[in-house]
């Protein structure tokens, strides 16, 4: 790529920077949280993240670009609407559960830091969410997430210049193991970038910026420079410096106590200076999260998927409005948080067994590359061994207490596994006989 393409790109990138700061929210920086319990044992993990996201967002671009389609459309036409309808539910299920509880974190930290009722701040946010995006669409979102990605990553950077890591303990952190009772904090870091909303949302940001196939390398790098560059940076460098604090303590991961990592270099104001960046973190996540419903509903329905349809727009609205119940949810929002990332680990396979599905089952010129293919089955594969080892916590904690939201996530995680195993027979089956014709223009 020459000097002239990288200017191109840098100034016409942005769908991948969407995706980056729904990525880059306050659920990874809880899943950091959680995974720097274990010192520098998970950092396999958070340096396999940010690849392991690239991957995803290429199929899912490629997918879009060469389609020219929302997933919705493109599976509905290729596999029926059945099909259509189950991704639907699993993306609308994992990322309205995603909602609420970042919103939830933004109107808990909003009342720490100025003031007033949670609930009052659940709904004021709710409001500004829906006249910003229902207005603005799009465009807002993506203009936000760039800023507020690139603002929370030069933080953490500079305070892991200040604060450096053990770099003997970071070595060690290389080879790939798991700790007792880490299961969860591996899948939900893995899951912040590797997640049915981004998969699915990333098609539509494609048609949002009118690319098609020509675009693609554009689109390559564009994700390139968000999840591998930005996101890689920005988990890597937050897990450093919590681990460097927290490891081995026996200490609940709360904001209080990650904040105490940034203590060498700002003193007291850690704590707030924490909050404003999960507080930051939280809005542009909740930009881009609150597109992803209405985007697959649209599209399932025929509608317009841009604020130019006033159906969409209510719908955009909408989901923004419910998501005040949020701030009704109680709990320690750290946690919370790590366990929404759980469930959307647990629905991603199937996004992701539909994106390869449809890319290999018609058009040759559709296909990916056989490094990008293989790239993402193994990714695949590592999320569902991940998700499965965090679903098998969950039945140990069954045995002990029967919870509500165990045995639902239980319930959720069988329902999926069943569809993407009938999902694999399905493709071997038409590999056997065939592939289909591509359907007429």
């Amino acid at each position: 790529m020459n000097v002239s393409e990288v200017r191109n790109g840098l100034a016409e990138m942005g769908p991948a920077w969407l995706a980056g700061a729904i990525a880059a929210g306050p659920a990874t920086i809880g899943s950091l949280v959680l995974a720097a319990r274990f010192g520098y044992d998970l950092l396999w993990v958070v340096l396999l993240s940010a690849p392991a996201g690239f991957v995803t967002l290429l199929l899912a671009a490629r997918l879009g670009t060469f389609t020219e389609q929302g997933i919705v459309a493109t599976v509905e036409n290729r596999l029926g609407e059945g099909w259509a309808w189950l991704l639907v539910a699993d993306t609308v299920l994992v990322s309205m559960v995603a909602q609420l509880l970042i919103m939830f974190t933004l109107a808990t930290i909003s009342s720490q830091l100025f003031g007033f009722d949670t609930r009052l701040w659940g709904l004021i946010w709710a409001i500004v969410l829906a006249v910003g995006l229902a207005g603005g669409g799009y465009r807002v979102a993506e203009i936000g997430a760039k800023l507020i990605v690139t603002a929370v990553v030069l933080v953490f950077v500079a305070t892991l210049v200040v604060v450096p890591p053990d770099p003997g303990a970071a070595a060690a952190g290389l080879v790939p193991s798991a700790p007792d009772g880490s299961a969860m904090a591996i899948t939900a870091v893995l899951g912040g970038a590797v997640h049915v909303t981004l998969v699915t949302m990333h098609t539509y940001t494609m048609r949002a910026r009118g690319w098609d196939a020509d675009d693609y390398g554009l689109a390559r790098f564009d994700a390139g420079a968000s999840m591998l560059a930005a996101f890689g940076l920005y988990s890597v460098a937050i897990f450093l410096v919590v681990a460097g604090t927290l490891g081995g303590q026996e200490v609940a991961p709360t904001a209080g106590a990650a904040a105490a990592a940034l203590q060498p270099v700002v003193g007291d104001a850690a704590v707030t200076l924490f909050l404003v960046g999960i507080l930051g973190a939280a809005v542009s996540t909740l930009g881009g999260n609150t597109h992803v419903p209405p985007f697959l509903v649209a599209d399932k329905l025929g509608w317009g998927t841009t604020v130019d349809d006033a159906r969409y727009r209510a719908l955009l609205a909408g989901t923004a409005l419910v998501s005040a119940g949020g701030a009704f949810v109680s709990g320690n929002f750290v946690q919370l948080l790590a366990q929404a990332l759980v469930i959307g680990a647990v629905g991603t396979p199937f996004a992701l067994a539909l994106v390869l599905y449809l890319l290999h089952d018609g058009a040759d010129r559709r296909k990916p590359t056989t490094a990008l293919s293989v790239a993402g089955v193994l990714v695949m594969a590592i999320v569902s061994v991940t998700a499965g080892n965090s679903v098998r916590e969950m039945l140990q904690g069954l045995s002990r207490e029967v919870t509500v939201v165990a045995t639902l996530s239980v319930l959720f995680a069988v329902a999926v596994a069943v569809a993407t195993v009938a999902l694999g027979a399905k493709f071997l089956l038409r590999q056997r006989d065939g592939p289909a014709a591509e359907p007429a223009d």
